[in-house]
């Protein structure tokens, strides 16, 4: 791994803000998972990540015996499962949108909640749902870093895998954010590297969900019916085989957000096998 992140060291992201990687690489998690370390006198933990003891272990000694909060952004598991034994180790509070997958907060938290970390740094927590209906992204108010979580990661896009994820609700949380971008001067991503042009990531983001929906419909409409293996195969041209089940999770999202929107048709839309039709 020379050259690239390495597990369990801690590296520099601004003046207040630490990053330790987890050992956790895979496809869908790329190097890792980020987990943050905000603040000096006093630290918060952001997504500390899978539960494996080395990480724990890792973050509780970069914390120094200073870790009084553990905040998540979303439930999933390698998100969230390492806050129980970071609050056991370290006696650290754990907030969170509210109780799900395993996560158990002692203080449930939502969109507008503030937290003041040392006299020093301000967080604010903003509810974005779209890739996980409990989603929270984090802004650093004093260095505008946004911690995003998986609602923008470094290096691909965001997976939204319905039931929980949802298209039309991860469109206008993007949008959003944007709005929001004059006081974002960074991304801080639960994967991959810093973020540091945030303006050209939104809008990186939303062209290509917009140009994925437009082929959706197009290949759609083409056929007039069709179930979700066959349009991922004429849209995601682009895309290895191997990922295509992957793609069929967003292509799911893009059609159950058109159904919502009256150009498409479908008896459930729930149902992941259901046959689309194209509303002429």
């Amino acid at each position: 791994m020379s050259g690239g992140p390495r597990p369990g060291v801690e590296v520099s992201v601004s003046p207040t803000i630490r990053r330790i990687l987890a050992p956790n690489p895979g496809m869908m998690t790329g190097p890792g998972t980020n987990t943050y370390l905000v603040g000096h006198a006093e630290v918060a933990v952001i997504d500390p990540g899978p539960d494996i003891a080395a990480h724990v272990d890792a973050v509780a000694e970069a914390g120094g015996g200073r870790i009084r909060w553990i905040l998540v952004t979303h439930t999933h598991s390698d998100h969230s499962p390492a806050a129980a034994a970071l609050a056991e180790a370290t006696g650290a509070a754990r907030l969170g949108f509210g109780a799900r997958d395993g996560f158990e907060p002692d203080q449930e938290i939502g969109d507008g909640f503030v937290l003041e970390i040392g006299g020093a740094v301000r967080l604010r927590a903003l509810h974005t749902p779209g890739h996980a209906s409990n989603h929270l992204c984090y802004l650093h108010e004093s260095d505008g870093v946004l911690f995003s979580g998986d609602h923008i990661m470094e290096g691909s896009t965001v997976v939204i895998a319905p039931l929980d994820g949802d298209m039309a609700e991860y469109l206008v949380s993007l949008k959003r954010l944007r709005d929001e971008e004059p006081s974002i001067r960074a991304i801080a991503p639960g994967h991959g590297d810093l973020i540091t042009r945030p303006r050209d990531k939104f809008d990186e983001y939303l062209n290509h969900r917009m140009e994925r929906e437009v082929a959706i419909a197009g290949a759609l409409a083409s056929s007039s019916s069709a179930r979700i293996p066959e349009i991922v195969a004429t849209v995601y041209t682009d895309v290895p085989d191997f990922l295509h089940p992957v793609a069929e999770y967003s292509v799911w999202a893009h059609l159950r957000a058109l159904v919502a929107e009256g150009r498409v048709h479908c008896t459930d839309p729930d149902d992941r096998s259901s046959v689309w039709e194209w509303v002429r």
